[in-house]
């Protein structure tokens, strides 16, 4: 039997949460003054929505049926998360988008070498480092339209270890595009041995995006004022970042008694 309370539950929270590129062409429309040009603007946003529409339709068909059910699970998340958005557009965005990519990747980074104890995230590994990438996209809208005011040249006015920090950033954004983009089975397919290789850029990102939070981050290093608070945050983020790499570790696990809990990676598949 089906049960209905999912989708329904689902469906009412997704027609409470606006979408923002809805939003925004509707602004758009309404700032034209005229019902001509509104419902022209209107129509240009529904053409230019339909190749994306087909687009992962057609992606979707290329699929596995549990890659697929992922795909639109990831879908909804997304539908969520960009609402939720949308409804708090502030500055403390650009934190929590950030927060919210780091965390997801590092979820993504263990959740093979955890599986043996918690193999939840390996079950949704895919939709966690994809949907890391997301945030970090949204991370770095916020961060422009927030911080910078789109006027991207203010760059060169900041301090040089903010700079830095914003190198660290983009550099952790570069390294996970590659992995973002050849998240599915036809990639898996067609890299073979080297999809692994690629996706290993995941570590670096790891360790670039603690760098970018704690250069650039106002509660860290990138504060003008470091006090006990800001140093116990860059205490707790190191911590945190080691952490990910030595569960990575077969050494760690062996080293606490754990090696039989530890799971290798495969080489022969898609396991990071």
């Amino acid at each position: 039997m089906v049960s209905l309370s999912s989708p329904l539950a689902l469906g009412l929270l997704w027609g409470l949460m606006p979408c923002g590129f809805l939003y925004q062409a509707q602004v758009k429309a309404a700032e034209t003054g005229d019902p001509l040009r509104g419902a022209l603007v209107m129509g240009a946003f529904g053409l230019g929505t339909m190749p994306m529409m087909l687009g992962v339709g057609g992606l979707a068909q290329g699929l596995s049926r549990d890659r697929r059910s992922q795909l639109f699970r990831l879908g909804g998340w997304v539908t969520l998360v960009m609402g939720v958005v949308t409804l708090l557009r502030t500055s403390e965005m650009v934190d929590y988008t950030g927060y919210g990519a780091i965390l997801l990747l590092g979820l993504a980074l263990v959740a093979r070498p955890i599986s043996g104890l918690w193999p939840g995230p390996l079950r949704y590994r895919r939709a966690l480092g994809v949907g890391a990438f997301f945030l970090v996209l949204a991370h770095l809208a916020h961060a422009v339209a927030h911080n910078f005011d789109w006027n991207l040249a203010a760059v060169t006015f900041m301090v040089p270890f903010q700079q830095w920090g914003l190198a660290l950033g983009m550099g952790a954004t570069v390294c996970m595009l590659p992995g973002a983009v050849t998240s599915f089975d036809g990639a898996v397919k067609y890299l073979g041995g080297h999809w692994r290789k690629l996706h290993l850029l995941a570590v670096p990102a790891w360790v670039l995006a603690a760098g970018h939070i704690l250069w650039s981050g106002s509660n860290y290093w990138g504060g003008f004022q470091m006090t006990p608070w800001h140093w116990g945050r860059v205490v707790l983020l190191n911590l945190g970042v080691l952490g990910i790499l030595l569960l990575r570790s077969s050494l760690m696990w062996k080293l606490i008694g754990l090696e039989t809990r530890y799971v290798r990676p495969k080489c022969s598949s898609n396991k990071l």
